[in-house]
């Protein structure tokens, strides 16, 4: 009887941690260009729970968007992507990251350019900081890049988008930005990458 009680209790003591590991999530910061792509992109990608778009990386306290795009705030448009680590590594996400736009272009992704348009991954600790410098070691070895601008730097502090700035592709399909630069970006990435991807 003891051990019957004894055993249920560990088993009901196991599931719950297993269950509450899958509820665990973790977050990570990128940019990669316009936060309306880069939005899209990760939110694509199987274990992703939610991408908020905003800036970060610079020294102005609550910028807006009209302050960031005079190139004079120091911050970049990032992304806030909270995932589900046993469904998605860092690793993976950081292969996204790469997958999904062209780190060789300086402070310009497509049509936009500036410093609020680098590209940037923002470690929170030595772990991701050294699986970033990591996978761009590799991708220098492979010569899959010439040259590589990537900026890893320690996070410091997000600050969220205006509103009309979230899930902005989602919402708006028809945007010409959208359908000149997102959506090709979209298609592009689904075709490079590896990463299991939502349909």
């Amino acid at each position: 009887m003891q051990k019957g009680f004894l055993f249920l209790i560990f088993f009901i003591f196991f599931q719950s941690f297993g269950f509450s590991q899958k509820k665990e999530t973790k977050t990570a910061y990128f940019a990669s260009g316009c936060f309306w792509c880069t939005e899209a992109l990760f939110e694509l990608i199987v274990g992703v729970k939610s991408v908020e778009s905003g800036y970060t990386g610079g020294s102005t306290k609550n910028p807006t968007y009209e302050q960031v795009c005079s190139g004079k705030t120091g911050h970049a448009e990032a992304v806030k992507v909270v995932y589900y680590p046993h469904l998605v590594s860092y690793e993976k996400l950081i292969r996204a990251f790469f997958d999904s736009h062209d780190p060789s272009t300086k402070n310009q992704q497509g049509p936009d350019r500036g410093t609020q348009y680098r590209s940037a991954i923002f470690y929170q600790n030595e772990a991701e900081k050294e699986a970033a410098w990591t996978y761009i070691k590799q991708l220098k070895s492979k010569g899959i890049h010439s040259n590589i601008s990537t900026e890893v730097v320690l996070f410091s502090k997000f600050y969220p988008a205006e509103y009309y700035h979230q899930d902005f592709e989602k919402l708006n399909p028809d945007n010409p930005y959208v359908r000149s630069v997102g959506l090709p970006r979209i298609k592009a990435f689904k075709k490079k990458t590896k990463i299991p991807l939502h349909e």
